[in-house]
């Protein structure tokens, strides 16, 4: 009596893997070299002043002449007219603008806020003293609000926005992959991001001293960040199973932190690169960091916003999102629970 013997499956083993896996990696390797590439380098290779927002302030006939200047430039700013050079600052102060031209009887006078960005308030600096050049006078430059002397040229704070989205997507995959689900999840996600804003804040302010607000201000602000992002990963993988922290991860990541405009301007993106990243939580998280660090909370409020609603869905998508799969899995049958095959 001879035994039939069923036939060995075939193993596909590191050295032979199936062809689909090969030209997988084949092809989506070089899309996200690709992918990065043009995220990182476009805005990069287009940086130039958009709609920048820029004060005049001074008599009417010379805040005309100066707008038909700047006017020159075409796109590049968006004028707004101000009584005297008091508005003019206070506009600045608030960040209502980048900067102001004040004409004087001693010809015009910058205010600027290398605060808000070193890189426009060089930019400005350069466009007002060339123009002031063509009419033989010498532009006046007065930093409103500057950065501070430990990180003159803002690099310190756009470095922090890489940390701060790994860490908020290291947080996000780390609650999905320990399999924390509800209640428990979302206190372990908002406990994460307030200890990484504690250390921020005390890294950034306290040791570094390249923040300057209220402390506890720009701790609340890098948690939101944190928060913003995590949620989202969360929340995202709780819907979509473990491909959402990939497709969160990639969008946070190219087109979140490339959008961001944390090293010159939103404003100095080519569109809709600089509008994309404002609704971000690395743009807004960067944006919402200068006002309060520096401008004393100003114009925080649309970015904080912008960070709440991330954090808000993200945790909703948390709390709701596992309940809603199992449902959706117990409502379609398993493979092997549908109708048996009679066998002969």
């Amino acid at each position: 009596m001879s035994t039939a013997t069923a036939p060995s499956p075939r193993l596909s083993g590191p050295s032979g893997p199936p062809a689909r896996r090969v030209i997988a990696v084949v092809v989506l390797v070089p899309l996200l070299a690709a992918l990065a590439l043009w995220a990182f380098a476009w805005p990069a290779a287009r940086t130039a002043p958009r709609d920048l927002p820029l004060g005049v302030a001074g008599p009417a006939a010379a805040v005309t002449q100066m707008e038909k200047e700047l006017a020159a430039h075409k796109g590049a700013f968006e004028i707004h007219r101000y009584a005297d050079e008091a508005a003019a600052r206070a506009a600045v102060e608030d960040r209502t603008v980048y900067g102001a031209v004040v004409a004087t009887p001693r010809g015009p006078e910058l205010l600027t806020a290398s605060a808000a960005s070193p890189v426009v308030a060089q930019l400005l600096q350069q466009a007002v003293t060339r123009q002031a050049a063509t009419h033989g006078a010498e532009a006046r430059v007065v930093d409103v609000v500057a950065a501070p002397a430990k990180d003159p040229r803002g690099a310190a704070l756009g470095a922090s926005v890489l940390p701060l989205a790994l860490s908020g997507i290291a947080a996000g995959a780390a609650v999905t992959v320990l399999g924390l689900r509800g209640v428990r999840a979302a206190t372990a996600l908002v406990g994460a991001a307030a200890l990484v804003g504690l250390a921020g804040a005390g890294i950034a302010h306290s040791w570094l001293g390249v923040l300057a607000g209220d402390w506890w201000a720009e701790a609340g602000t890098l948690a939101l960040s944190t928060l913003a992002v995590s949620a989202a990963v969360a929340g995202c993988a709780a819907l979509l199973g473990p491909a959402g922290i990939g497709l969160v991860a990639l969008t946070v990541m190219f087109i979140g932190n490339a959008f961001s405009g944390a090293a010159s301007a939103p404003q100095m993106l080519p569109e809709p690169a600089g509008e994309i990243g404002r609704w971000l939580p690395p743009g807004a998280g960067t944006t919402m960091l200068r006002s309060v660090s520096f401008f004393d909370g100003a114009a925080a409020t649309g970015p904080a916003l912008t960070l709440t609603w991330w954090a808000a869905l993200g945790i909703g998508a948390v709390l709701v999102g596992d309940p809603l799969r199992n449902r959706t899995e117990h409502r379609t049958p398993a493979a092997g629970e549908r109708e048996p095959v009679l066998a002969s």
